[in-house]
Parts: structure tokens; sequence; C-alpha cells
């Protein structure tokens, strides 16, 4: 490894793994430190430090989410159930699992904090349809977003299939309109 100074320092070979190829945008502000220097030392104190200070407010950020108290929404009724049957498809055992788990957390008093992430094609369309689903029958306000306005395009016409069959569509004062917000 090349340091300060054209001075170099030799990696065993069995250690090689131990390297990482540096990767910024900003090559030209790099700053290759001396052998023997305090340099990188400091450098680790401060990102130590700064860690240190951000797990700090993430934990106080996270104590005031458990202690506050969330919307609590009622069990499945006749109505969601009916509207989960109502589906082309039945959900794979994965989908089952996080929309169990995503009930779990909308009936819960605590404020719901779940990210849903997946591959393109595996349903987590259908997923989050039934949790908009239990939001909008308790009045509440659901905002989905997607990060294309061909899949915006293709979002909400899937939404309005499945609610416009539980009179979600005609009514000006519920949710289902589409935005196109493209850069």
């Amino acid at each position: 490894m090349e340091y300060a100074n054209n001075t170099a320092l030799y990696i065993p070979l069995e250690q090689i793994s131990n390297i990482m190829k540096y990767a910024s945008s900003d090559v030209e502000g790099i700053k290759i430190n001396e052998i023997g220097s305090t340099t990188w030392a400091r450098t680790k104190a401060k990102v130590r430090k700064k860690v240190h200070d951000i797990s700090e407010k993430l934990i106080s950020i996270y104590a005031a989410r458990l202690s506050a108290k969330g919307f609590e929404f009622p069990q499945d009724d006749e109505m969601q159930i009916a509207f989960e049957s109502d589906f082309e498809y039945d959900l794979t055992i994965d989908q089952q699992k996080t929309v169990e788990a995503i009930k779990r957390d909308m009936e819960s008093p605590r404020p719901m904090d779940r990210l849903v992430c997946g591959d393109v094609g595996y349903g987590k369309t259908e997923v989050a349809i039934r949790a908009a689903f239990k939001a909008v029958m308790d009045e509440k306000q659901v905002a989905y977003l997607v990060p294309t306005t061909v899949l915006a395009q293709q979002q909400y016409e899937e939404f309005k299939e499945n609610f416009e069959w539980f009179g979600f569509i005609d009514n000006p004062h519920n949710i289902v309109k589409q935005c196109d917000y493209s850069v």
C-alpha cells in the first residue's frame, strides 16, 4: 500500500482480503497520510465520535417512538375479509406473513415503523393494497410512493381496480387519486 512521501507498506498475501478499494466521487480531494503520523488516529477518533452522536440521537428518537401513542386500527371486519378474498391470486407464504405482520403493527397502539422491500414482481403491491384498504376503511389517508411514472400509472390502475368495487373511487373525499410528479 502506498502512503505519503512514496512510502510503502507491504501486506502479506493472506491478509489481502482486509484491503478494500476506496470508492468516492471526490478522487481529487483524497489526502494520503504518512506512515506513523497521528492524522489517521485523529480521523478515526472524529468518525467514532460522530457515529456515537448519531447513535445517541437514534436511541432517543426510538425511545420517544416507543413511548408515543399511535392510532390503533380495529381487527379485520367482514368488509376487509371480502376485499381480500376478491383478489385474483392467492398470497404466497411470504406475502401472507408480511400482511399479518403489517396488520399486527396497524392494530397495535404503538406508531407503525415498517418498510416492505423486495425484488420486482414479488407482490409488494398486493400487500400494500390490503394495508391501504384497512386504513381507508377507518377513514385514514394513505400515501403510496413509487419511483417512476410508469410504475405510478400501473399501481394507480391496480389500486383503482381493487378499490372501485367498494365505492372509494367515485367519492371525492376518498384517496384513490393519481399524482404525476415525474422529474
